[in-house]
């Protein structure tokens, strides 16, 4: 049914040349102002527009308000700043496309009084930053006009008339990106809260200058922070769990196990003082369990302090999407190759961490980005994609055994791992075994095939040693689990494009790349080689080539070791603007070879070091997980593409802007730090962060958030 619209007369201003301006017009001796404009983004149709007089981003009773014709044109009797609240009953329509789309989340623009005639987002964009520097319209368009690479004229101008293509592309990037955070913030506010800050703190980002990225290992949500008081924790034992008692887990059948499984080989990693068995973790009971309980682990009265290691838990693409089952989290155990633990917690209000998330933002609903393990998700992080292997079904190609025998529906569609055929009938018998569980996926349907678990970097120092006649730099590309160099567009290129600095700072960075080509590595802490070179996602990319001048050049610019450079260039205030830091393993609290204290200690300290900084006034520090590490959490799990998200884990975000004691209950993955970093710096988006949101939203989700839901700019 097509949409009756009241059009209004614009047609003669049009003629008049008076279309997109304040006027005065006179009939009888009596002068009357107006304000003539289009609301854009492309042209937003049945967009009720009035005068702000109270500049509260409201239209108010009693305010002139008109709505917008099928041109998006309005014309209002009186000047001042415009607002424009486009409800779920508007329209979107492109002229470029000839397409009407239907508004599905409310949104408001602004536009301040000397910018009226063009309401867009950008024009919201705009009123922020002036209401941040005490209402300067010139310095808000410089400012924004520098971020996006675009002249300061052109914010203000129809971009739908732009003959600038470049510009009109920018602009309309933009605009698209920023509809989601101005649809955030009018949820946020609803119907009685302030709009006008909640669009503040979504889009003047510009008091952040630096963003650090502190990226730590293995731990779900429930398993370090399931206690958190307000939090969406354990079932059953945090009472603002958003589930009165965990799902039982189920068997490889469906049925509902009698007990949790034994865990395979023992709990506690070899060679320490605290050891519980494998028999000693049998008949446990068939739900979430307290890891650290001061009375002992589960009844057996050993304690096994956050300072005890773990055993490692199956942690791979296939087999996270075979636990999460379609969003019910019932097979954790069951497809876990340490049986019962998978359902273990901590009792988190132990920990350093936990004290610096209650004084700032505590994130309890982000997700790993990325199903499974350490490798694709830290490829996730700076690419928001999967990496390539060309041809690995070639009969020359060293990976051609390395293809994952899945089973799959009618449709093509993911069922499970093929079991093997000596596989066990029940979890209670024996881990799962599979007939294949490898490094690559089958060919998809466009030829393609992608690395989705562990492979090694093709530059030293990699896990693959150099080939015994090949280029020492390298690793051996004989090798099956020697990963091609990589060319995607990754958020590296995005800012190096933009001129914005950028670095990777790495534990034991140097002293591996000194080692090399020793695949095993000089870092030893505790008897435990304590560099993971699947943890280093930009040595995986060809611009980084360390046979070549420019990648030698690129390498020593944007590569950077921990203990060389990290502390001595925050002390400095000499952090380039976009920061990650990987601790190394003994530090990094990766199950199997780390423990949680001692890492939780460290990234503690590490965030102190950075306050100190002369660059935190101005600072946004993320603190999160590559994933789960195979442990349990309860939290459902949005379906989006065939990447992920996988399974939730922790984010903490620290920042003098960031809310203070607050749960942030957005929903985030692992790229909303590459979104937050988009929108703050003006990028292009990257293709896997569209075709996330595209494909939530397809799947009835909300998009991914850029963390801004967590930030307060208001405050002093």
């Amino acid at each position: 049914m097509k949409r009756a619209y009241t059009l209004l007369p614009i047609a003669a201003a049009i003629a008049a040349g008076l279309y997109g301006c304040s006027s005065d017009s006179s009939s009888s001796g009596t002068t009357t102002a107006s304000t003539s404009g289009v609301v854009t983004g492309s042209y937003y149709r049945h967009a009720k527009v009035c005068l702000d007089t109270n500049n509260n981003g409201r239209c108010d009773s009693g305010e002139t308000s008109v709505y917008t014709d099928d041109n998006g044109a309005f014309t209002l009797s009186g000047t001042g700043a415009v607002v424009a609240e486009i409800g779920t009953d508007a329209t979107r329509y492109d002229p470029d496309s000839k397409v009407a789309t239907v508004v599905t989340a409310p949104l408001v623009f602004r536009a301040p009084a000397s910018a009226n005639t063009v309401v867009s987002a950008i024009s919201t964009e705009l009123a922020a930053i002036m209401d941040d520097n005490g209402g300067d319209l010139n310095a808000a368009k410089t400012a924004l006009a520098a971020r996006l690479g675009v002249s300061a004229d052109q914010l203000v101008t129809d971009h739908n008339k732009l003959t600038d293509a470049t510009a009109k592309q920018v602009i309309k990037t933009e605009i698209d990106q920023t509809l989601a955070r101005i649809a955030d913030a009018v949820n946020e506010a609803g119907k009685s809260g302030d709009v006008t800050k909640s669009l503040r703190n979504r889009l003047a980002l510009d008091k952040i200058n630096t963003v650090v990225v502190i990226y730590a290992e293995n731990r779900g949500f429930d398993n370090l922070y399931g206690l958190f008081p307000g939090a969406n924790g354990v079932p059953g034992v945090n009472p603002t769990s958003d589930t009165a008692a965990a799902e039982p887990q189920k068997d490889f059948d469906g049925s509902t196990l009698s007990v949790l499984p034994p865990t395979w080989g023992g709990l506690t990693a070899a060679g320490q003082s605290v050891t519980v068995t494998q028999a000693q973790t049998t008949g446990w009971a068939n739900k979430p369990f307290q890891i650290d309980n001061a009375a002992g682990v589960n009844g057996t009265g050993i304690v096994v302090s956050q300072s005890v290691t773990t055993r490692d838990l199956v942690h791979r693409f296939y087999n996270n999407q075979m636990q999460i089952n379609g969003g019910k989290n019932d097979k954790y155990a069951a497809y876990s190759d340490a049986g019962g633990l998978s359902m273990g917690y901590y009792d988190g209000s132990k920990m350093a961490m936990w004290k610096v998330a209650q004084q700032y933002t505590l994130a309890d609903n982000f997700f790993q980005g990325a199903f499974g393990g350490s490798f694709l998700n830290h490829q996730y992080l700076i690419c928001a994609c999967a990496p390539v292997y060309p041809n690995a079904d070639a009969d020359t190609s060293p990976a051609k055994n390395s293809i994952s025998a899945i089973d799959v529906d009618a449709n093509g569609n993911f069922v499970r791992l093929t079991p093997a055929a000596t596989a066990t009938n029940s979890v209670l018998n024996g881990a799962p075994t599979y007939k294949n569980d490898s490094t690559l996926t089958p060919k998809d349907a466009s030829g393609k095939f992608y690395a989705v678990n562990t492979m090694q970097p093709p530059y030293q120092p990699s896990g693959n040693t150099a080939a015994a006649s090949g280029v020492a730099a390298y690793a051996d590309p004989g090798k099956a689990s020697t990963m091609p160099a990589q060319s995607q567009a990754n958020i590296g290129d995005l800012l190096t494009a933009k001129k914005i600095d950028w670095a990777w700072y790495s534990g034991a960075w140097n002293a591996a790349t000194a080692d090399a080509p020793n695949a095993t590595r000089s870092v030893i802490y505790a008897g435990k080689t304590q560099f993971q070179p699947h943890h280093q996602p930009f040595n995986y990319y060809n611009r980084f080539d360390p046979n070549t001048t420019a990648g030698a050049a690129e390498r020593t610019a944007h590569l950077k070791d921990f203990d060389a450079s990290f502390l001595a260039d925050a002390a400095a205030g000499k952090l380039p603007p976009v920061t990650f830091y990987k601790p190394q393993g003994n530090l990094n609290q990766h199950a199997g070879y780390a423990n949680v204290a001692d890492g939780d200690n460290h990234i503690a300290d590490v965030i102190a070091k950075l306050q100190a900084s002369p660059q935190w006034k101005n600072m946004l520090i993320v603190v999160t997980y590559d994933e789960n590490g195979g442990f349990y959490d309860h939290a459902k799990v949005p379906k989006a593409d065939r990447w992920g998200p996988g399974t939730r884990i922790p984010a903490i975000v620290i920042s003098p802007y960031a809310k203070k004691g607050f749960i942030d209950h957005t929903q985030y993955d692992t790229a909303s730090t590459l979104r937050f970093i988009t929108h703050r710096f003006g990028l292009t988006p990257l293709q896997g962060l569209v075709d996330r949101d595209t494909a939530l939203v397809s799947n009835g989700f909300k998009p991914m958030g850029d963390l801004t839901a967590a930030l307060d700019f208001t405050q002093k």
